[in-house]
């Protein structure tokens, strides 16, 4: 007898722009299970905000855990939304901090040998939900923000290029796109809606 995985969710979108919000907030709504990005409780995280020397540990730290959170999640009686995951952190983070050195060019390529491997291993989340908003409204949710955080208010307009280069890439049933630009910081009117719009995605 086949297997019977659970489904996933992945919540991608620019640093700071409410991926953890919505997805706690969908999480109250909906039958789903929630899989974090920990900024806080990393043991990398924080060292790499100071000193570069970390930076490649922390990469594959979250590369490691996202590829842990997702083998869980399949197991999971519940569909699991995940809070950024492991393509937002391979193809948005991990290119970012090697374009601002904070990674080499062989670090680089060692978190993309990882990251290939591992999504060679485990299939794609079933459903990707792109947060968008315009850039200065992400760049000032981000200065407003109280996290750990790598990346500073100009950086989001390469990481929004690296994302948008990437879910391109997407087939189109996989990927839905959400403009919450102008949503309240609790997303409460737009959750109906997409919730409705998920569970036809996912055929519930």
């Amino acid at each position: 007898m086949a297997a019977v995985f659970s489904m996933l969710i992945s919540l991608i979108g620019n640093t700071g722009i409410g991926k953890t919000t919505l997805a706690q907030k969908l999480v109250r709504q909906g039958n789903f299970a929630l899989a974090l990005e920990q900024h806080n409780e990393r043991p990398f995280q924080a060292l790499a905000k100071t000193n570069t020397r970390y930076a490649l540990a922390n990469q594959m730290d979250y590369l490691l855990l996202r590829a842990e959170q997702e083998t869980t999640s399949r197991k999971s009686a519940q569909t699991t939304l995940l809070d950024g995951g492991l393509e937002q952190d391979f193809y948005g983070f991990t290119r970012l901090f090697a374009a601002r050195a904070m990674l080499t060019p062989a670090e680089f390529d060692l978190c993309r040998r990882l990251y290939r491997q591992i999504r060679a291993c485990l299939p794609l989340p079933d459903l990707f939900i792109a947060l968008e908003a315009p850039l200065e409204v992400i760049r000032a949710r981000l200065i407003a923000r109280e996290r750990i955080n790598l990346t500073r208010p100009d950086d989001v307009s390469l990481l929004q290029t690296y994302l948008n280069e990437w879910l391109m890439t997407l087939p189109p049933e996989r990927l839905l796109r959400l403009d919450v630009s102008q949503a309240t910081p609790t997303y409460d009117e737009i959750l109906p809606d997409l919730l409705a719009e998920i569970r036809a995605r996912l055929k519930e």
